[in-house]
């Protein structure tokens, strides 16, 4: 009989399971051990009639907040599962790529379980029962906004770009997850939030090790062009999880002027009722440190660090960021 007509590809087809990497074969017996489940974590100690309407709303906001990026990495990560089966992938990573769907998707469930014991139907469909909580709401509507607009940037430079760019992007978000999750478990005092923020926090330091896995796999072979990309792409990341780590730029952040002044009046609401937000200064030096240790990974493979002036870290300007064009940072 004779033999089909070629594949075109991309395609998931033909099927293979090369396997190259060991380290990421290690890395997914460890996820597949330390896999938890977010309905065992102690809600029933969550008391939302023992806080005020402002610190539920409060609270309820930094969850929301998180959301833009917590919440909407399970597509993000899926996406890139299937880019991987398309290009033909090895067998490892495409695992790798699964089980940081999987874990983002219980880093969903605390966010919108958060919300939801908190300010029922909320974000959007709670009505506010305090003046902070209805300026809460428009913030929420502000960031929601923007993160569909860095989705469809997703979208569209996902497939234009090798993975060695793409595990840049993500790298930056495990990094500044790391840091974030470290610092909320340490100074949260609301139980069952201590516990999340702690088993977070342990799934981001294994996505991060998935990362640098891949970057040792492909950055010492990365081309000159694609070195280029992955400076700016630092740099868009910094914009990008600033919204989280620290506050947001104007560089990409299409906000209303009392935006942020808001979101420090709801900080403080939020951290006197037990949730472990940092203060500026201690964002400024959290945000700072996890960038330095982004540059000392980029630094191993002679790849120009941007400047990131506002957390005084000096380097390679970066002044033509193409927002339509960048593979955005989750």
């Amino acid at each position: 009989m004779e033999l089909p007509p070629p594949i075109e590809q991309p395609n998931v087809f033909p099927l293979s399971w090369e396997a190259k990497t060991a380290k990421l074969d290690e890395i997914w017996a460890s996820a597949q051990k330390e896999y938890w489940d977010p309905a065992r974590l102690p809600w029933d100690g969550l008391r939302p009639e023992q806080m005020s309407a402002a610190e539920r709303e409060a609270v309820a906001y930094w969850f929301s907040l998180l959301s833009v990026f917590d919440a909407s990495a399970p597509p993000v990560f899926a996406t890139a599962l299937v880019r991987a089966y398309e290009i033909h992938e090895e067998d490892p990573v495409r695992r790798a790529f699964f089980s940081i769907t999987r874990d983002e998707q219980n880093h969903e469930i605390v966010c919108g379980k958060a919300i939801s014991v908190l300010t029922p139907g909320g974000p959007l469909g709670y009505e506010p029962e305090s003046e902070l909580g209805r300026r809460a709401k428009r913030n929420v509507e502000w960031l929601y906004h923007n993160g569909a607009r860095y989705w469809n940037g997703y979208k569209k430079a996902v497939p234009r770009y090798s993975m060695a760019v793409l595990f840049s992007s993500f790298l930056m978000g495990e990094v500044a997850s790391s840091t974030l999750f470290h610092y909320m478990y340490t100074h949260t005092t609301i139980p069952v939030f201590k516990e999340a923020f702690r088993a977070i926090g342990r799934d981001e330091g294994r996505h991060m090790a998935i990362c640098l896995s891949l970057m040792e796999r492909d950055y010492p072979k990365i081309s000159d062009e694609d070195r280029a990309i992955v400076t700016k792409q630092i740099r868009a990341g910094y914009v990008f999880l600033s919204g989280v780590l620290f506050e947001p730029p104007s560089d990409f952040w299409d906000l209303p002027e009392d935006f942020i002044a808001t979101q420090r009046e709801i900080e403080e609401v939020a951290r006197a009722a037990g949730l472990g937000v940092a203060t500026y200064d201690e964002k400024l030096e959290n945000w700072r440190r996890a960038m330095l240790n982004v540059k000392g990974v980029l630094e191993r493979y002679d790849i120009p660090f941007p400047a990131i002036p506002e957390v005084g870290i000096s380097g390679e300007e970066v002044t033509d960021v193409n927002w339509d064009e960048i593979i955005p940072v989750f």
